[in-house]
Parts: structure tokens; C-alpha cells; sequence
């Protein structure tokens, strides 16, 4: 299985490799990388930021988290991209369809996974449709951010991807 495994990934990196994106990613390792915005995301491999919004090589600084929770490493990875990097947009991006909202909304969970279950439950309080779930857990994070950043002239926004259509809602300014 091991061997199977890096079969596939290294097939996968040898056609990454000669895509045509060369010249950017050496320009990017010999002159750093200056993303336009912060994408803070689900793991789930249906949510890829860089497809999703079109972006390549050295265009987003994505921080990808279970449920998009925002703790402190993740804030320290949102804080190294605004205040090293220069990114001056953040997004908050839920999506449909989230295993880990589920999970909260579900109940009970154990062991590591049991941190990001509480971490939904305290954003998403009472509420139990998934789709309003999944927003109250965005707007959390976005509050989160907006907090941490203490007012940096950061743009921060939350987002829900819908994981059938590929659309990105963009949720209002009042989050």
C-alpha cells in the first residue's frame, strides 16, 4: 500500500512538475511569495481555494483546518500572511455538505476530532439546519479573525463554497 501510495503522488508531482508553471514557481522561490489574499478553508479535498478562485503559484496563502476552524495556530498563520506577506484580504470560506458541521450538529465526538466538534458547536449554538450552520460557523471565524487582528486594515469576509455548483456565495459585510 505504501508503495502504491507514492506511486500515485509521485506520477502526480511528476505532471505538477512540467505544467508550464516553471518560470512562476522560480521566480516565486528566488523572490518570495506575495499572495493577494488569505483563504482560510475546510481540509475536505472537495475545497481546493486555488481551482476554486482561479488562483496560481504564490496567489493564495491557504490555511486549511477541519471545519475552518480558527485557533490560535491558525491565526498565527493568518497573522504571518497580513503582517510579513502583506495580504490585506482575508477569507473566511465555509462550504456544503461540511463533514465537521455535520459532526457538531450530531452530537458527540471523540478525541482529537472532539476539539473541532466543540470549536462548531460554540459557533453554531442552537442552530440545526446545516446550510445556516455552516454560515453561523463562517461568521464566527470571521469575528474571530476581525478580533485578532485588532482592527489591521485587513479586509476580512466569509464565504460559502457550494461543493455541487462550484459557486461561491459571499456572505454580507454584517457578519
Amino acid at each position: 500500500m505504501e508503495t502504491e501510495l507514492i506511486q500515485r503522488l509521485s506520477a502526480g508531482n511528476a505532471i505538477y512538475r512540467n505544467d508550464g508553471d516553471g518560470a512562476r514557481r522560480l521566480d516565486t522561490a528566488r523572490n518570495g511569495q506575495h499572495p493577494y489574499a488569505v483563504v482560510v478553508c475546510c481540509s475536505d479535498s472537495r475545497v481546493i481555494p486555488e481551482r476554486i478562485f482561479h488562483a496560481g503559484i504564490g496567489d493564495l496563502f491557504v490555511v486549511r483546518v477541519a471545519g475552518n476552524v480558527i485557533g490560535r495556530h491558525a491565526l498565527g498563520s493568518i497573522a504571518y500572511a497580513t503582517e510579513h506577506l502583506g495580504c490585506r484580504g482575508v477569507v473566511v470560506l465555509g462550504h456544503t455538505g461540511c463533514g465537521a458541521v455535520e459532526a457538531a450538529l450530531a452530537g458527540h465526538a471523540e478525541g482529537f476530532i472532539a476539539d473541532l466538534v466543540d470549536a462548531i458547536r460554540e459557533a453554531i449554538g442552537a442552530e440545526r439546519d446545516p446550510l445556516a450552520a455552516c454560515e453561523a460557523n463562517v461568521r464566527a471565524g470571521v469575528g474571530t479573525v476581525r478580533r485578532a487582528l485588532n482592527g489591521d486594515a485587513v479586509n476580512v469576509i466569509g464565504a460559502i463554497y457550494d461543493t455541487a455548483t462550484g459557486a461561491v456565495r459571499w456572505l454580507s459585510e454584517g457578519v
